[in-house]
């Protein structure tokens, strides 16, 4: 690929920037100052809700894109871009369905706060580390206002447990496999692909003028978007499959590695 044509680059953040600890390393951030400099500019796109994502990259938030809940909400220089929520009909229907599975712990991600069941401690351990905002409630049922995306928990395998449960909503709604414990529902158009193609209009930028890094099914539809894709070492098989080009791991600096490359 010919780097110096780049002009943005887009990241996943689980299992792709953030490394197995959860973070972002200290050469990232250093790379990044190199990436301004050079007018380059830097989309997180996540699962995650805003507040995290701009947690984890604290230091530069301020000169960031944020693609949040899966593309459902967007920020850039502080204004929002684009929301996509689930009608509240659609979100109830989605809960009645997953009160008939065990095991799973679903969480409803509005703009500024999370809300899950409380009554698991060991889950609520789990859902510090994805959300820096949330509230607990005694049912999900009850709650009235907007939501961006249905994200849905299992302790040991979302593909498993989770995903055929839901599977034929895929379709109506974006139905995303978007970790080895999650799954993400959502509005059909609530993905990382469509979001990305409006900060591209938005900021001028063309296709072969773009970077991607995933690792998950729900970054499938932004890896399309370009021939500069990367698929993390650790990748799902589909997107090794799906990505032209593969990077090493998450903790082996993968796309660190790769923003060097541009910078150089």
């Amino acid at each position: 690929m010919d780097y110096s044509k780049i002009k943005m680059v887009i990241t996943d953040m689980d299992g792709t920037l953030l490394n197995n600890d959860h973070k972002v390393s200290d050469r990232f951030f250093e790379i990044f100052q190199e990436l301004k400099k050079r007018n380059i500019l830097f989309v997180a796109a996540s699962g995650r809700q805003y507040h995290s994502i701009v947690d984890k990259l604290n230091a530069i938030k301020k000169d960031i894109i944020v693609v949040s809940e899966n593309g459902g909400f967007i920020m850039q220089d502080g204004k929002e871009i684009l929301s996509t929520p689930l009608p509240l009909k659609t979100h109830k229907e989605i809960l009645s369905i997953l009160d008939n599975v065990e095991n799973i712990y679903p969480v409803l991600c509005g703009k500024n706060k999370a809300y899950a069941r409380s009554g698991n401690p060991q889950f609520t351990n789990k859902l510090k580390e994805y959300y820096t905002e949330y509230e607990l409630l005694d049912d999900l049922n009850d709650f009235e206002d907007e939501i961006l995306k249905i994200a849905i928990y299992h302790f040991e395998s979302s593909e498993k447990y989770i995903y055929p449960a839901v599977s034929h909503l895929d379709g109506l709604l974006k139905v995303k496999i978007s970790g080895a414990n999650w799954v993400d529902i959502s509005s059909r158009n609530a993905n990382k692909g469509y979001a990305i193609e409006k900060v591209m209009r938005l900021n001028n930028i063309k296709p072969e003028e773009i970077v991607v890094f995933g690792d998950y099914n729900n970054d499938l539809e932004m890896l399309a978007l370009t021939e500069n894709s990367f698929a993390m070492k650790n990748a799902h098989a589909n997107v090794l499959e799906a990505a032209n080009y593969t990077t090493t791991s998450n903790d082996d600096f993968g796309v660190e590695r790769i923003l060097e490359n541009i910078i150089k």
